[in-house]
């Protein structure tokens, strides 16, 4: 699998985060090219800099919810590097929030826009290269909370169930051009915001993000050829 990635183009949305990270770790183990899109400059850098010298990396800032700026920012990764093959969309967040007789049209958008939004503007952008290319693999970051909604989670469960069906949608359209399009439902992820909100509960049972990203590297490997609309869980004991 590791020589398979060499000099693959692979886009990271969500780089700077703790799964994002992850996933940029793992695949510059296995030397390929990467374009890490986040919000901001400096936390971009620190991730480049934390990543082997030789690592081929290029940082690009982005507000991922402007259609515009996520249209210009592919164009450029495509120009710089001169083709895309995995899209891995790690970006997107979780909220609490109030019953849904007392949500806010803005909490309700923060979350279709940062988890739903950003992943059709990004893959919107993207199929059309992949379609030149005549290969492409996508990963989407859905969630448990996909499949069952919960309380006061309204907004976050509707955005990660979009996710989910929007793969799917995806999937289906592009399942005869050799690029598949799949999801994870992640459990409970070990990071060190999930410590601090819930310092009483058992780390153990938690997912690593190391875990998270060997999945989101084998969904884009040729061992997953054949694995498209998907929404695989991956829960640990969480």
């Amino acid at each position: 699998m590791q020589n398979e990635f060499k000099d693959k183009v692979i886009v990271i949305t969500g780089a700077a985060g703790n799964l994002g990270r992850a996933v940029a770790e793992k695949f510059a183990q296995f030397g390929s090219r990467l374009a890490l899109l986040d919000l901001k400059q400096d936390s971009l850098d620190a991730v480049a800099q934390a990543l082997p010298e030789d690592a081929e990396t290029r940082a690009y800032p982005v507000n991922l919810l402007e259609s515009n700026a996520v249209n210009a920012v592919i164009q450029q990764v495509k120009a710089d590097f001169g083709r895309i093959d995995v899209l891995a969309n790690i970006a997107g967040g979780f909220t609490m929030g109030p019953l849904m007789q007392d949500t806010e049209d803005k909490d309700w958008d923060f979350m279709l826009n940062l988890n739903a939004r950003s992943v059709f503007y990004t893959a919107r952008e993207v199929i059309p290269s992949m379609l030149e290319n005549q290969s492409g693999r996508i990963i989407n970051i859905s969630a448990r909370a996909a499949l069952e909604g919960k309380g006061r989670m309204g907004p976050y469960c509707a955005s990660k169930a979009a996710v989910k069906t929007l793969t799917e949608s995806l999937a289906a359209e592009n399942k005869f051009d050799n690029i598949t399009v799949n999801c994870i439902l992640p459990g409970t992820i070990d990071t060190p915001q999930n410590r601090e909100a819930m310092p009483d509960a058992d780390f153990n049972n938690w997912v690593p993000t190391s875990a998270l990203a060997d999945v989101v590297v084998f969904l884009a490997s040729d061992a997953a050829r054949c694995v498209t609309g998907a929404a695989i869980p991956v829960y640990g004991r969480s």
